[in-house]
């Protein structure tokens, strides 16, 4: 089992650990993996990409709830050209 990302193929990096007497040290940074089931398909996704995914969700939620209120709009101002 790798600790990478199945979507955006992030891994881990390195990063220096340094004591107070200034003695560098390679340590390891994992990044933040959750298992996720999408579609069937069990991944291991980064936090950062599971935000991603998110975000473009509630847009497309945003984006129908503003296709309805014009479809409602258009039936108003119709029915009141209509009633002229």
């Amino acid at each position: 089992m790798s600790k990478q990302c199945d979507l955006c193929k992030r891994t881990a990096t390195k990063g220096a650990s340094r004591s107070h007497s200034k003695i560098q040290t390679l340590k390891r940074q994992n990044i933040n993996l959750q298992a996720k089931t999408i579609d069937g398909l069990k991944l291991k996704i980064c936090t950062s990409c599971m935000r991603t995914m998110a975000k473009y969700e509630r847009e497309a939620v945003e984006a129908k709830e503003k296709a309805k209120a014009k479809v409602v709009a258009l039936k108003v101002k119709a029915a009141a050209a209509k009633a002229k």
